[in-house]
């Protein structure tokens, strides 16, 4: 017989290892209690209590039975009631995912204050203004959070207030103020509702679960699983906490902290501190934050306590751990802790700092770095002069350099993006509700908050430059501007340019220079921390992955550039790209040639180019191999524009009769569908010669190569093939000019051919196509389009918004190789051809190549090398390294 399903574990019961039942906050609440920490008692509702009510609407009927025990429990911990008359226990309820998403879900605190137990808390805390603060932030986060009333008519009565009393912030409201606040936000929710603020405990503590619960699908939500991929099924904790309170005056407060630098990853104690406030203060910045620092001049021994925590959960978790606390009339709680969000400097010194400590393995400082923070390290910075003058500096949340048009609320900065503008988003301080602005925008500026603020934490996570608490910046939103303190008034639309790390911003467009991590990777020479730990973690990589990295380049100057970053050869050089500028006239003739002789007159002409190029990029990869595609795309894409010859021959008075022949052969190679016409193999075999001259450059280069002391390795690659006999006809073709070549110049030459495996139908046939076949490279461009029955470029320009939107797609297919359908395929060729051919050497050339899920998935189907761009080569190594490490650590987890 099955046990009974628990819905609720008290902190004491868990631990770190039940994350997915309990979310990311529940297992860090129940592993501090566990390990002795002073964490504030209470219970975790699971996630599968969750997964039911979203399901079926309801709670699960033993939920209430099971809560109910639980607070009973806490209430004999704490000697206290909830909500009683008289020194009433007030408890928190917290959202609590799996995966952090911070912001998105909802928080409500002091649950359990009512008309009644309000006196009784100022009594029992001999602070009146306490108490009536504590009711409004109740009433406030209540009304708004799960009475759906809408936040802003709250914040006008509480503006009114301040403006009526002239003050700034919100703690120099006296008790008499906020009662009467309190007042006006129950008669507001009575108005909008048309119900009563419940006075009932018990009710606010069941509303409020539910409400965390609804919280998993609000807009804000989706739109963060969506960018992170973080799945939709997970459902949320909700965790139901004894309050402990910031705002009791002078020696209490509340404060994050993190145990290293989450911006720059250095070592040391970093954070905010807020005297007399609650939680929620510090990271709305409704509030400037005092630094951590100033927590030490104010309570030396409540400092070194929480430094000895922090440094205990480094130590626990090894790793960045990003903590909040609360110091309540001069005792120490702490309130959270969770693997802090970092940028990707930070990640990466992190990672080789920890290994340098000996508190992780070479192989997990690896695992914690990724291909998509690499990446975002070798983008460039502004290059500043001593004449740039910032317009204000703020705290450098997270770095980068980014330009853009200001824009001052969130639908402003999606509506301009969608349009294609770069936008940065201007704001006092940004709450959950300006994620999609922050999605949109290319940096996130605020006048308010600091590194743990709403704004940089979230920037972090995405990878956004982010400059917090630029103090000298009045924000005014409705007249949709900004002041400096020297009276410089920037509208929007100016164009500014935000340094994230160096926390200052710029009028105007400033010019930009090369990344410090993007020198140091084409040198192999560290400038620094950072580049020291980015080419120590490659180095790793290299030494453990099995994949090899090659590149996708059709220059000599993309081959030179691609070996620098650590390419280990060509495994796509596009030919296509040789025929462009002023060799078209080349093509145009051999296009319209009626004759055989003029053909060949017209391939002969071309044949040196060719020739010249492939010598060049088998000198760049000496000793590496070089993948050539012969000719791929139809013909016609190298004839200029039907309606722009049209035109020209009607607007001429003397007609040139050349345009009047390339009209007349545009119409003639007219397709209804030009990319499953003919192009690739059929191409090669349909025009005489134009297969032998590509066949007879590349050998005469390799030729030249060899005489002149090189060691060329060039493969030739046939593309589209959808048939082995295409393949057969096309080998037999290139092997005979390869014996012509060697023959004519007694040089003997080893140039493996293969083909491109892009149609559904060469995947699965890939057995037979093997036989004749000396590798095969993965088209994943054209394989997606030709697997999915669509056109990239429309698809993406029309209906694949909606799709993401609606979770049709996780990920666009075209970015992340879709692993059901088009893996599948690679899967079945792989294994069929090996079956056939057991030398058979396989890659991937489409741009899937560089992306670091699809790296992962590559290399469990077993594929010996993936290409990409030159850009990506170094977070194609560091991927294929994790994805080696990865699977020996799911290997030996089954065994």
């Amino acid at each position: 017989m099955s046990k009974p399903m628990k819905y609720v574990y008290a902190f004491a019961e868990g631990g770190r290892d039940m994350a997915a039942l309990l979310g990311g906050k529940g297992a860090g609440l129940a592993e501090m209690t566990r390990i002795g920490l002073p964490v504030p008692p209470g219970f975790t509702v699971t996630t599968d209590a969750c997964k039911v009510y979203l399901k079926t609407g309801e709670e699960p009927p033993e939920l209430a039975v099971e809560a109910a025990q639980a607070l009973a429990g806490l209430e004999q911990a704490m000697g206290r009631t909830l909500g009683a008359p008289d020194d009433p226990l007030l408890v928190s309820v917290r959202s609590g995912a799996r995966f952090s998403m911070p912001g998105m879900m909802e928080t409500i605190l002091d649950i359990g204050l009512n008309d009644e137990s309000v006196a009784g808390i100022a009594k029992a805390s001999g602070q009146e203004r306490f108490a009536w603060d504590s009711y409004r932030r109740l009433v406030q986060m209540f009304g708004h959070t799960v009475m759906g009333v809408d936040g802003d008519l709250f914040e006008q009565a509480l503006t009114a207030h301040k403006t009526r009393r002239a003050v700034a912030d919100d703690h120099l409201l006296d008790a008499g103020e906020l009662a009467e606040l309190t007042e006006e936000f129950k008669a507001i929710i009575r108005k909008e509702t048309g119900e009563d603020f419940p006075q009932d405990p018990a009710e606010q503590l069941s509303r409020a679960i539910r409400a965390v619960f609804d919280s998993w699908n609000t807009e804000r939500a989706r739109v963060y699983r969506q960018r992170e991929h973080i799945s939709e099924d997970l459902g949320t904790a909700v965790n139901v906490q004894a309050m402990v309170f910031g705002n009791l005056g002078a020696d209490s407060g509340t404060g994050v902290a993190f145990t290293r630098d989450p911006a720059t990853g250095e070592r040391g104690v970093y954070g905010d501190y807020l005297p007399d406030a609650q939680g929620e203060d510090v990271v709305a910045g409704v509030r400037d934050a005092l630094p951590l620092s100033e927590l030490k001049k104010l309570n030396g021994r409540v400092y070194g306590e929480l430094v000895d925590h922090l440094r205990t959960l480094e130590n626990h978790y090894r790793d960045l751990c990003d903590v909040e606390f609360t110091v309540e009339r001069g005792k120490l709680w702490i309130l959270q802790t969770r693997v802090g969000k970092r940028t990707a400097e930070a990640a990466f010194r992190i990672a080789h700092d920890l290994r340098e400590e000996g508190t992780v393995t070479e192989d997990e400082a690896l695992v914690r770095v990724s291909g998509a923070e690499l990446t975002r390290l070798m983008f460039p910075r502004f290059r500043t002069t001593s004449d740039d003058v910032p317009l204000a500096h703020g705290v450098p949340a997270s770095p980068g350099a980014a330009v853009g048009a200001v824009v001052f609320d969130s639908a402003e900065a999606v509506r301009r993006a969608a349009a294609g503008e770069q936008v940065v988003l201007v704001r006092r301080e940004t709450t959950p509700d300006d994620l999609p602005g922050m999605i949109a925008a290319q940096a996130v500026l605020t006048s308010r908050g600091g590194k743990t603020s709403h704004a940089a934490v979230v920037a972090r996570g995405m990878g956004k430059v982010c400059v917090c608490g630029a103090e000298a910046l009045a924000v005014d939103t409705v007249a949709r501007r900004f002041t400096t303190g020297t009276g410089i008034v920037v509208d929007e639309g100016d164009v500014v340019s935000v340094d994230g790390t160096a926390g200052t911003v710029h009028l105007g467009e400033l010019p930009l220079t090369a990344s410090e991590v993007g020198r140091a990777l084409e040198t192999a020479a560290a400038e620094g921390p950072l580049t020291e730990a980015v080419l120590g973690a490659l180095a790793h990589a290299d030494s453990v992955r099995r994949l090899q990295v090659r590149a996708n380049a059709d220059t000599p100057e993309d081959a030179v550039r691609a070996r620098s970053l650590g390419a280990q050869g060509i495994g796509l050089c596009r030919t296509e790209h040789m025929f462009l500028g002023e060799r078209r006239a080349l093509v145009e003739a051999m296009i319209l040639a009626r004759e055989d002789t003029a053909r060949e007159e017209a391939l002969a002409a071309l044949l040196p180019l060719q020739r010249e190029d492939f010598t060049k990029i088998l000198e760049a990869m000496d000793g590496l191999p070089v993948t050539i595609r012969l000719l791929d795309p139809p013909l016609h894409e190298f004839l200029p524009d039907r309606m722009e010859l049209a035109v020209r021959l009607a607007e001429a008075e003397h007609p040139d009769p050349r345009d009047r022949e390339l009209l007349a052969a545009v119409e003639r190679m007219h397709e209804q569908n030009p990319m499953l016409g003919l192009r690739g193999v059929r191409l090669g075999l349909a025009v005489p010669g134009l297969m032998a001259m590509q066949v007879r450059a590349v050998a005469e280069a390799a030729t030249a190569r060899l005489r002149a002391g090189g060691d060329p390795k060039a493969e030739i690659m046939i593309p589209l093939v959808g048939t082995v006999e295409e393949l057969r006809l096309a080998r037999a073709e290139a092997e005979r000019v390869l014996a012509e070549v060697a023959a004519e110049t007694g040089t003997g030459l080893d140039c493996p051919i293969g083909t491109m495996i892009e149609l559904p139908r060469a995947a699965l046939t890939a057995g037979k196509i093997a036989a004749t076949a000396d590798f095969f490279s993965f088209g994943t461009n054209d394989l997606t389009q030709t697997t999915w029955g669509l056109s990239r470029d429309d698809a993406e320009a029309s209906f694949f918004p909606l799709y993401l939107e609606k979770g049709v797609f996780e990920v666009s297919p075209f970015e992340t190789i879709d692993q059901e359908g088009v893996g599948r395929l690679v899967e079945i060729a792989v294994e069929a051809g090996r079956a056939v051919n057991p030398g058979l050497q396989t890659g991937v050339c489409g741009e899937h190549g560089g992306d670091p899920d699809s790296i992962h998935f590559f290399h469990r189907a077993g594929l010996d090398y993936v290409s990409c761009s030159p850009f990506r080569i170094p977070a194609a190594r560091l991927e294929a390294g994790r994805a080696a490490l990865t699977e020996t650590t799911k290997t030996s987890d089954t065994r």
